[in-house]
């Protein structure tokens, strides 16, 4: 634990084993209710999920596809249908935004850059687009665009000033997972999903994190300490 901002403490947590939805789900409840009492600092958590998919409050029915293929899960964070699995990246960031001007838009907007500071550590560019949530890659040949993939998603929730659910980045999960969704309601020609070993980066899970380390001190300006969970 150490001073962020304002003196409010971040807790940084690793989980080395796939956490189920929704055991984690309530653990962040759980800890949201104590950030906002004062009873434990914010946190921090990097993990992974078995297969599985959630529905954000703004999923339509339609964007399930294939409703056997793995658990679905309705969650109160924002956004449309995604996938969680092995090889992707979660962090959930349960963060007291009275400490960071009560600004959930400026919150976003900083989830964003740490995505991109992070894929700029493994020489990938990442963009946001506007009307589209996430982090998206350009995908073509000799500066021409061919297509758009995502890789990594955005889905936040905030309760009495306290963030939490988060992101999540793609390292290496199965792709052909997200073909039992419209993945973030997604469904024009020439959009897609992609990972960091589709781009031809085979980082490690331990090397993702690192750089999420580095990049998440340098967006907000807070010195973190890792620690196996």
């Amino acid at each position: 634990m150490v001073g962020g901002a304002q003196g409010c403490r971040i807790e940084w947590r690793v989980s080395d084993r796939p956490i189920a939805y929704e055991p984690s789900v309530a653990d962040m409840e759980a800890r949201v209710a104590a950030i906002r009492d004062g009873a434990a600092p914010e946190l921090v958590w990097l993990l992974e999920h078995p297969p599985l998919y959630t529905a954000g409050t703004s999923a339509r029915d339609g964007d399930l596809l294939d409703q056997g293929r793995f658990p679905v899960h309705r969650t109160g964070r924002g956004g449309q249908y995604t996938y969680h699995g092995p090889g992707q990246r979660v962090g959930y960031v349960m963060l007291d935004l009275k400490c960071r001007g009560c600004d959930v838009r400026r919150h976003v907007h900083d989830l964003e850059e740490w995505l991109i500071r992070t894929l700029t550590a493994f020489g990938v560019r990442g963009e946001r687009r506007p009307g589209r949530v996430g982090i998206w890659v350009v995908r073509g040949a000799a500066g021409r665009a061919v297509r758009e993939d995502k890789i990594a998603a955005i889905g936040v929730r905030v309760r009495r000033w306290v963030s939490y659910h988060g992101v999540s980045l793609n390292l290496d999960p199965n792709l052909e997972h997200f073909a039992g969704i419209v993945p973030c309601g997604i469904a024009e020609e020439g959009l897609g999903v992609t990972s960091l070993h589709a781009l031809g980066h085979t980082a490690s899970m331990a090397e993702l994190d690192s750089a999420l380390t580095i990049a998440f001190e340098n967006v907000f300006k807070v010195a973190v300490e890792p620690s196996a969970m």
